[in-house]
């Protein structure tokens, strides 16, 4: 019987890999080289599951990436659903923090799974890019932004808050930074 990788997981083993996920993420943040099998067997699943779902440590890890950088991502669009656009695009800069402090909290594990010899590559930042682009010509059409920008020139000026660590109190650090770029955003809009 053919395996078809693109057909959609049954419900408990699409619950199996999220669950999987949301031990991973917490148990690599916490130890970066965690054994696979304690992941597992907090996960409650067994290893034949577990290594179904990534088959490799550097599978888990680069899903793991993958998968918050989608929520965030995937944050932008219901934002502007719900809040005008420059107030969407100030929430969505808090959500990026977040998830820069959880990516700081995996950065060994995530350094160790793309350092490899002949490893994977680190995955591009496209949905964050796109992200941020949804949200800059939502701002550009209310008036709210500087025309021109484009995503990769607003992840350059909030790089800063990639130099935080989840350790220290980095939560008001984020706040400020994160209010001096979108006042750099702002200054040039055609509407105040």
């Amino acid at each position: 019987m053919q395996h078809n990788d693109d057909a959609p997981l049954r419900s408990d083993a699409q619950r199996n890999r999220e669950r999987i996920l949301d031990v991973a993420l917490v148990e690599l943040t916490r130890c970066p080289d965690v054994p696979l099998s304690a992941i597992a067997k907090k996960a409650g699943v067994g290893q034949g599951t577990f290594y179904r779902n990534f088959p490799n440590r550097e599978a888990l890890v680069l899903e793991i990436y993958r998968h918050e950088m989608q929520q965030v991502a995937d944050n932008a669009a219901q934002l502007l659903e719900q809040l005008p656009p420059q107030q969407a695009l100030r929430t969505w800069m808090d959500r990026l923090a977040e998830f820069a402090m959880t990516k700081a909290g995996l950065a060994d594990a995530f350094r160790l799974a793309t350092s490899a010899p002949g490893g994977p590559a680190k995955p591009a930042h496209t949905p964050v890019t796109d992200a941020a682009e949804l949200l800059l010509r939502a701002n550009e059409d209310a008036g709210t932004v500087r025309p021109g920008l484009t995503g990769d020139d607003f992840l350059l000026a909030i790089a800063g808050v990639w130099q935080l660590t989840p350790a220290e109190d980095w939560r008001p650090r984020a706040a400020r930074l994160l209010d001096l770029v979108m006042d750099g955003l702002q200054a040039g809009a055609p509407r105040p």
